[in-house]
């Protein structure tokens, strides 16, 4: 029949091969199969899931709930063995394994990130940025939108922190590089989950300007300003104050770039060439503009050439 198919990120969806698992409709059903997905590898005492699933009724009566919906779950299971084996049950215990036969979305996720979560932006290497970005893919949309179970609000929130800091990572590897479009595009996504993230908002500025965007740098401080005001009663930070008279006055320090191609790939090598382009256009433009108010301001003077 296939790989088992789970998708937990949006609404959640579990297929074998092309097939959409039946009976999973009911909503316990899904709760025990979406909360052992997310707490693979280890066991689960019956107790505990009884009492964390059905809180409300007695400890009998969660029991005999948890019995019956664990039922429905090894029924709605595909019936190859190598599926089968995924779920573990003794008397006591319950585990879910991850194995090649089953591919979630959640563990492809929580994978990637604990490939990079040490590294800084600058320090990924073009496995790491391929990585990040499939990670970043499989991220249709909060976990299991439309529970509001305590659980699940927990992991939620986990989870979407991940993918801010994921976002964060590969920002600053945009800019690095000189990917200064690419790197935009990240931090839109970014304010879509969180809108008054101030430090979001600085790097976009800087990625507007050196993209050769003053004014949407400019407008992006008016965009931090008025959502800061709006959702927390703050001004920007100093920092924010500091960036945003650095692109007003055209005094904004462009990265330094590494005259050494060790260790780069093509692609990285290119974003630096276009960025020490980009750099050196802005400089000439920057001269041009100097030597025409030179001669604005030796006219004005008295004798006309002071």
């Amino acid at each position: 029949m296939g790989q088992l198919h789970v998708s937990l990120f949006g609404k959640f969806c579990a297929r074998c091969g092309e097939q959409l698992l039946e009976g999973l409709d009911a909503i316990k059903v899904q709760e025990l199969f979406c909360y052992l997905l997310i707490h693979h590898n280890r066991p689960h005492h019956r107790e505990t899931l009884a009492n964390l699933l059905w809180q409300e009724q007695s400890q009998a009566q969660s029991k005999s709930y948890l019995r019956r919906a664990l039922w429905q779950l090894q029924r709605a299971l595909p019936h190859q063995e190598s599926v089968k084996e995924l779920l573990h049950v003794d008397a006591d215990w319950i585990r879910l394994d991850c194995t090649p036969d089953l591919w979630m979305d959640v563990a492809i996720f929580e994978h990637a990130f604990s490939q990079v979560k040490d590294k800084s932006g600058t320090l990924l290497s073009e496995a790491d940025v391929h990585t990040l970005a499939g990670a970043v893919d499989v991220y249709h949309g909060d976990l299991l939108e439309g529970w509001y179970q305590d659980w699940c609000l927990f992991e939620r929130e986990r989870l979407q922190q991940m993918l801010l800091m994921m976002l964060d990572k590969l920002m600053e590897h945009c800019e690095s590089c000189g990917a200064f479009e690419e790197g935009i595009v990240y931090g839109a996504q970014i304010l879509r989950y969180d809108l008054a993230r101030e430090r979001t908002h600085r790097r976009l500025m800087r990625l507007f300007y050196l993209a050769g965007d003053r004014t949407g740098a400019l407008r992006q401080y008016e965009r931090c300003t008025a959502v800061l005001q709006e959702e927390l009663g703050v001004k920007p930070a100093q920092a924010t104050e500091r960036l945003h008279l650095q692109i007003q006055t055209d005094q904004l320090d462009f990265p330094t770039i590494s005259a050494s191609g060790v260790g780069k790939s093509d692609s990285q090598l290119q974003n630096a060439l276009s960025r020490l382009l980009h750099v050196d256009a802005i400089l000439g433009h920057t001269r041009q503009e100097i030597r025409q108010e030179i001669q604005q301001v030796r006219a004005a003077l008295p004798g006309k050439g002071g």
